[in-house]
């Protein structure tokens, strides 16, 4: 393989043209004309600019590092999880150090028939980033006679291909990977799962974006955060207006951080002199204005206790990582229809307080 350079655009070619050896380590873009077919184009540099990586993220990017110079064949990592947590972070320091390390990158942002065979061309050992894979691959529907787009890359990322390359998908939707790509560790070793920051990575977080004197609005948007899932995009812009003068609460109402879904949370009614009841993964608008009331079930069947409550009368409870409502700011009932004796045993409990924490996404990966 050959590669020849005229302005900005690097072109593929045999070894019957001397050109470059190996492409230089540098970044670059997969562009397609009709008449001359692909080619890459010199793409931005990649740039990390915060000034401090919240998680684990460099410890992993080094351990992809380490593991693809042990391979003898194609590594493939996928980088899933919502929008705002990170991936795209993750991406670009892996490219930033991989081109430390000698190794080209080239950046895949959209589906054209051909793109495989082109890439199997590129016999070196490079980083190929498929950036948002599930709108740039899943979502395209093939033209007649074409092969499914991610069933075409399959052959490419089974390491058939000249070169050993370090392949990296990110994707919001997991759901919408090709089923010979997820639990396909021959194909992709890592999956990389991004979660929500928790209360202690936002306290964190804020405590390093917010002037000291507005310190005292972290714990409100702590609380705010167990309600309502916030990626990092969005405690960037809170971080913003605060700093800027803005308190919390008046800049919530104005930033594109909106309730369009309700959500789903987990509710324990905590007892002084018995055991707690529960009631799991219940769906309630968490910000209307009117009380809400949930009933509890003692033996997940028979609802005999019914709790009504204001959200406004909860305090977020940092320990339990929940929000409390207490006792005395509850409405109890009970359902007298029910079995006479043991609704007496149930209104002889002391109630404490209620919790009501959200429901995560489910974690992926296997507790071992």
């Amino acid at each position: 393989m050959k590669a020849i350079k005229i302005g900005t655009k690097i072109e593929i070619y045999n070894d019957t043209v001397m050109t470059y050896n190996e492409l230089p380590a540098r970044s670059y873009i997969v562009r397609f004309e009709k008449m001359a077919g692909f080619y890459l184009d010199e793409y931005t540099d990649i740039q990390v600019k915060e000034d401090k990586i919240y998680g684990e993220h460099m410890k992993k990017v080094q351990k992809v590092l380490r593991t693809y110079e042990k391979f003898e064949r194609n590594l493939g990592v996928i980088l899933s999880g919502c929008k705002g947590i990170g991936k795209s972070m993750f991406a670009k320091l892996l490219s930033v150090e991989a081109i430390k390390g000698n190794i080209p990158i080239i950046v895949v942002d959209q589906y054209i028939p051909g793109i495989a065979s082109y890439l199997e061309t590129i016999d070196q050992s490079v980083m190929v980033l498929f950036d948002e894979f599930d709108k740039t691959f899943c979502d395209v529907k093939p033209s007649e006679g074409e092969v499914e787009p991610q069933a075409a890359l399959l052959s490419l990322f089974d390491g058939i291909s000249q070169g050993k390359k370090l392949f990296v998908i990110t994707c919001n939707d997991i759901r919408k990977l090709n089923d010979f790509f997820v639990n396909r560790p021959g194909r992709f070793h890592y999956h990389f799962r991004f979660e929500y920051p928790s209360a202690d990575e936002i306290r964190t977080y804020l405590h390093d974006k917010l002037g000291k004197v507005h310190y005292h609005e972290i714990e409100p948007i702590i609380a705010f955060s167990r309600k309502v899932d916030l990626n990092y995009d969005c405690l960037r812009a809170i971080a913003f207006e605060v700093n800027s003068g803005e308190s919390f609460h008046s800049a919530i109402k104005d930033l594109n951080i909106i309730n369009l879904a309700q959500e789903h949370y987990d509710f324990t009614i905590c007892f002084e002199n018995a055991s707690p009841m529960y009631v799991r993964n219940r769906n309630i608008d968490f910000f209307n204005n009117e009380e809400i009331s949930i009933c509890f079930a003692e033996d997940d069947y028979n609802e005999i206790l019914t709790v009504g409550f204001w959200i406004e009368d909860g305090e977020y409870n940092v320990k339990n990582n929940c929000v409390v409502i207490a006792a005395e700011k509850l409405r109890i009932t009970y359902d007298e229809d029910y079995d006479e004796e043991q609704v007496r045993k149930i209104k002889g409990l002391t109630i404490d307080h209620l919790e009501i924490q959200k429901v995560r996404e489910k974690n992926l990966h296997y507790a071992v």
